[in-house]
């Protein structure tokens, strides 16, 4: 029986992708609309002859429908609670959470098969980004799912809700009795590989931290023993923390940002004595770039998305290309530069070819030695290529 009445007809020859599992309905490929579904509402999706094909979340939007099921089944707190369940089996596959580690990514949307869903978990503190109306709708019957699976280990449910710049707002969803709302406003102590690290879900970017990066901090760390280290665009000094706690000699922190670089400051701090000197410097990344003739032996350069649309790709490599070859310089003979790109539309291929137009402008020959990505609690559908949106590469400079 269909409890949805409303409904979407798909074009003839235009369901294609849904039988490849791709998980988007755009608007040119929807042949009708039964019923009035307002944003956010569960629809079911019929190809041109009437055949079900999926149902999935309505949006009045390019991406017309994101597709949550290719059953005829209730979108319901059942459903949720098995795709949640799915998802924790993932992450307890990888230890997550675990004693050394207990802040990471619960769900990733598409690759989750929960399109416009971000669960991540600090401590305790389940935290909700949806990027879609039905997600936002949804939002309680995430909480109740998440409050069903994890019991008294769920210390709360914090719903993001908008996010411009660096201020963000949302509210909480729920709060276990024994948990005071009042500190919990003020974040929390997580770990990642041991480090401890102050987290602010509620006026942080994004959710609170960038998760996404936990991989790739540890294999900076691993390069910075008695070392020189720039991190550039530090956020709360993520990098930075793994390469003194590795021993580096000497590390800079870099962010426009007077908040991020006093959290940066509390981070480096729970490091407790370090053998190696931390220097802040809240600046313009090119501005410090161009006055600075320092030479590092490990240069970290993790900036913001340059691009979230396809009309400003171009604009995003060009930028890319830029801050390359500003940075470049910075970087000693045999020393190394961990480069990264968080542009969704802007494809490793085209990254790569923005460094290396930045490269043979410099005149300096540079080896890859990796190619980076987000770690697996941050899983990408096969059918959806777009979800791999983090690129780094690990070069050699010489």
């Amino acid at each position: 029986m269909n409890t949805h009445p409303a409904a979407l007809h798909i074009r003839k020859g235009r369901d294609e992708s849904v039988h490849r599992r791709h998980p988007w309905i755009f608007s040119g490929a929807v042949q009708r609309v039964e019923g009035s579904p307002a944003n956010g509402d569960v629809v079911s999706v019929y190809d041109h002859r009437g055949a079900f094909l999926c149902k999935g979340h309505f949006q009045d939007a390019t991406i017309k429908v994101r597709i949550l099921s290719y059953r005829d089944e209730p979108i319901d707190t059942a459903f949720y609670h098995s795709r949640l369940a799915a998802a924790i089996d993932h992450r307890r596959s990888m230890d997550l959470p675990g004693e050394a580690t207990d802040m990471y990514r619960l769900v990733h949307g598409d690759g989750d098969l929960l399109p416009g869903l971000i669960i991540d978990c600090y401590s305790g503190v389940f935290v909700i980004q949806a990027h879609s109306a039905g997600m936002t709708k949804d939002a309680g019957l995430v909480c109740d799912a998440l409050k069903s699976l994890f019991g008294n280990d769920c210390r709360a449910v914090y719903l993001k809700t908008a996010e411009r710049g660096t201020s963000s707002t949302g509210r909480y969803l729920y709060t276990a009795p024994e948990s005071d709302p009042g500190k919990l406003a003020a974040g929390s102590m997580c770990r990642e590989h041991g480090y401890r690290f102050h987290v602010d879900w509620e006026a942080g970017q994004k959710t609170g931290f960038f998760l996404d990066q936990r991989e790739n901090r540890r294999l900076v760390g691993s390069f910075s023993g008695d070392k020189r280290v720039l991190n550039l665009f530090c956020y709360t000094g993520g990098f930075s923390v793994y390469a003194l706690g590795s021993g580096a000699a000497e590390v800079v922190s870099v962010d426009s940002s007077a908040r991020a670089m006093e959290l940066t400051g509390e981070n480096i701090s729970l490091l407790g004595k370090t053998a190696g000197s931390h220097r802040p410097v809240c600046a313009d990344v090119m501005s410090v770039l161009k006055e600075t003739a320092d030479p590092y032996d490990v240069v970290v350069l993790d900036p913001p998305a340059f691009a979230k649309h396809v009309k400003a790709r171009h604009n995003a490599i060009q930028g890319y290309k830029r801050l390359n070859f500003a940075a470049l310089p910075r970087v000693k003979p045999g020393g190394l530069l961990f480069t990264f790109s968080c542009s969704q539309v802007v494809t490793q291929e085209l990254f790569e070819g923005a460094v290396r137009a930045a490269a043979i402008d410099s005149g300096r020959h540079i080896q890859i030695l990796r190619r980076l990505g987000h770690p697996g609690d941050h899983p990408v559908s096969l059918f959806h290529p777009e979800g791999e949106y983090l690129k780094g590469l690990m070069l050699k400079v010489y």
